[in-house]
This record gives C-alpha cells, structure tokens and sequence, in this order.
C-alpha cells in the first residue's frame, strides 16, 4: 500500500510538472519580436494560434484528468506500472504539443533577423499571389515562408497530418537561404507552391488514369509512360512555375540542379522526382508549349552543351532518347488537361498564361523603366516573371535584379501591413486613418523609387 501511495504521489508531482511547462508555452504574439511589416498575415497567425490552443487545451484536460484519476478509488486499487503507463502516454502527448509549437517557431523567429524578416514577409505575399487562381477553383490557405540551408526547397502542405496528429493549419514553405535575394527564389517558391495547388486541385490523381492509359497504348514506350506517371507529382508543380514566372522558372531549376554530371542522369525509377536532365528539357518543352520563342530551344541547347548526351552508356542512352521522344506528347496532354475541379478548362487555359508570354513581359519591362511605379502596383509573381525575362535577356544585371528585388519584397510586405490595418479599421467603422495608411504606402513607394533609380 505505501508503494501505491509513493508511486501516486510521484506521478502526480510529475503530471504537475507537465501541467507547469504547458503554461510556459504563450501564444506567439505574446513573445516573438519583429517588426509589424515582418509578421505574417493575420489568417496565418489566427490559423497557427487556434491549433496550437486547441492542443493545450486539450492536454490540459488530459493532465487535469489523470491527477483527477490518481486519486480516484479505481486508480487506488490499480497497479504502479498501470500508472505509469498512463503517465507515459500523456507525456508523449505533452512532447507532441512542444514538437508543433517548435515546428512554428522555426518558421517564426526568422522574422525577427534584421532585413530577412522582412523579405520573408514580402515571399508571403509572393506566395498568395502564386496560389490564386482566377475562377475560385479553391479556397487558398495561409503560406508562410522561412529559410534553411541546402539548395532545395520544400512544402509542409496545409491541411495536412502533422506530428502527432491534427491537421497542419498552414502551409509552410522552406526556402533555400542561398537563393536570397535573386528571381530563382521565386523558381524555388512557386514550385512548392505549385505542390499546394495540384493538391487542392486533385491533379495529380486525375491525370494518373490518362498516363495509365497510354502505357496500355504505347507499345515499346509503355514502360517510358510509367515514368511519366510516377514523376507526376513534381511535374505538375514545374509546370505551375513555369505558368507563373516564365523563363525565371526554368534558369531557377537550372541553377538548383546543376550538379556533377553523375547526378544529373541518375535515373532512379522509384525517385518521385525526374532525373535533373530531363527535368530541365520538359521545363523547356512545357515553356515553348505555352509560350512559344526561341529562347526555348535555346536553353534547351544550352543544357545539353552543358551535359552531352555522348559518354552514356547503352541502356542509359536508349532511356532518354524514349524520353525524349514521347515528350511533346506528353507535354500537349499535361498542358491541355481537363479535369473536372476546372470546370470544362484546361490547365493552360484556367492557368490564364497570356499574360506572361516573352513579347508582353519585355514590353512590360520597357514601360517599367520609364515608370517605375507601375512594378510595384503589378502582382508579384508577374513582377518576377518581367525581372526574369529580363535578366534572360541580359538586360538586367545580376546586380540590379537583386537590389530591385530587394525593394519590392520589402514594399510587398509593407504594403500587405498597411492593407491589413486599413482593413480591420474600415471593418470597425469609418475613420480617417486609412487614409493615413495609404499616404505613408505612398510615400514609401515614392522612397523606394528615388532609391532605385
């Protein structure tokens, strides 16, 4: 009996101890420092806090229960080790609890970094943009962003398990710190992007039964459609990219997989991902499918020059040359894909990709530099596709394209501020102060353009 009462005893010193460091975890507007044009929207803020107080909660009745159950007359007749595993099983919770509130706080103590947090705020932003499409296919989640070391990027989707349990209220984007600050940031962050959308979109699943098809119908090709099929996935998210940003999209991926050449015709048939050689030729396929120049085919020769076909051996040559032939095919059925969530469109079409064709965005460029104001009134990623193309043409030194890129992420940001606190103030009756707001974005507009010319 006195080891059943010591072994209550402790487990309850233990459960309070728990019940002591939950209350330690504040919600983050409580303790993480950045300034207002670095914090993350609203929706992603209010999303994050409710999850996590949702968990507290939770394990705070867990831990109110059990200290409840150690004192009750069923606990007194069970065994120590009965306790103790109970105990066990809510202190994981209690560790799933931390490891979600950490996975945040990853992401938000970024925003803290004198300059980057601000930039992150301004890829935010870029990331709304990326994932709206025209037509209300989709209710877009909140994105944030944040940088880690490494080349690639990578997507926690919303909506989504996360560690644990429970549904990850956000999408989290990493991006890689070394693509700060130049327009392969936005080749990195639209693709991840573009893994967000197809999920939404289901497109993925609704183009495995049409590749599963012309496996049936290709013959010697069959086995080359299967691969097409089990890189679906990632293809889909390139050619998200490349509908938003143009050419930006494909020198982005050309700079991330530019590897020594063993790695660059690896072919892995259990990778989700395509080989980096044959990525960068559907990148361009898919860019002279929807926006046909000559500078298609020119970077596609370029890569080549880079990483010749010759020096491979039999079977690998005999791979990519299939490859490489069923690829306008493929390309024509992925661009011109109608599933039903698009509603009698297709994917080019719902994509609206007029807009970002060479001819446009050089003209684009052309106004931008007699009036610079009008590029920071364009959305974002239109913006990235005019400075990509430019820097594509050369008319844009790697120089300029970062200090101008810098500007705007740090205007975007700004920008989405002032919106947000204009908006709940007209939300809360009529007052003078937007008009405040608008002046100061306005001003610093003005600011920001003296700098940059």
């Amino acid at each position: 009996m006195a080891a059943v009462s010591y072994a209550t005893w402790m487990l309850e010193q233990e459960a309070r101890a728990l019940m002591t460091r939950l209350k330690r975890i504040k919600p983050f507007a409580l303790h993480e420092t950045m300034v207002p044009a670095a914090a993350i929207l609203p929706a992603a803020q209010i999303s994050i806090e409710q999850h996590l107080t949702k968990g507290r909660r939770e394990l705070r009745r867990l831990i109110e229960r059990y200290i409840r159950w150690l004192h009750s007359p069923t606990a007194q007749s069970a065994s120590p080790a009965q306790a103790q595993r109970l105990f066990s099983l809510l202190r994981l919770r209690f560790n799933t609890v931390l490891t979600q509130f950490d996975l945040f706080n990853d992401v938000l103590t970024q925003r803290s970094e004198h300059e980057i947090g601000v930039w992150l705020s301004g890829l935010d932003v870029v990331s709304a943009d990326a994932l709206t499409l025209p037509g209300h296919y989709y209710e877009v989640p909140p994105v944030i962003c944040y940088l880690d070391r490494g080349a690639g990027a990578a997507i926690r989707r919303a909506r989504t398990r996360l560690p644990g349990g429970g549904k990850n209220p956000v999408a989290v984007i990493r991006v890689p710190r070394e693509r700060m600050i130049g327009s392969g940031i936005a080749s990195s962050l639209i693709h991840e992007v573009g893994h967000q959308a197809a999920a939404l979109l289901n497109l993925a699943n609704s183009l495995r039964p049409v590749l599963q098809g012309m496996q049936r119908g290709s013959g010697s090709h069959s086995a080359v459609w299967s691969l097409w099929e089990r890189w679906i996935s990632e293809i889909v998210a390139d050619l998200w990219s490349v509908s938003r940003i143009g050419i930006a999209s494909t020198l982005g991926l050309m700079g991330v997989v530019s590897l020594p050449r063993a790695f660059v015709f690896h072919l892995n048939r259990d990778d989700p991902h395509p080989p980096p050689w044959i990525r960068v030729k559907l990148s361009c396929a898919i860019g002279e499918a929807l926006y046909p120049h000559p500078q298609w085919e020119r970077l596609a020769r370029l890569w080549e020059a880079f990483y010749p076909l010759s020096g491979l051996n039999a079977a690998q040559r005999q791979d990519y040359d299939a490859l490489q032939a069923t690829l306008p095919g493929f390309v024509a059925l992925l661009i011109n894909h109608r599933p039903k969530c698009l509603r009698g469109r297709s994917l080019a079409e719902a994509l609206q990709v007029w807009n970002r064709q060479p001819h446009h965005l050089q003209a684009l460029f052309r106004l931008w530099q007699q009036d610079p104001s009008k590029m920071y009134r364009a959305p974002p990623t239109l913006v990235f596709a005019v400075i990509g193309q430019a820097r594509a043409d050369g008319r844009l030194s790697p120089e300029q394209e970062s200090t101008i890129l810098g500007k705007l992420l740090t205007h975007w940001a700004l920008s989405s501020t002032l919106q947000t606190a204009a908006d709940c103030l007209i939300r809360s009756g009529p007052r003078q102060l937007p008009v405040t707001a608008q002046f100061q974005q306005n001003r610093f507009i003005n600011y920001s353009l003296r700098r940059m010319t």
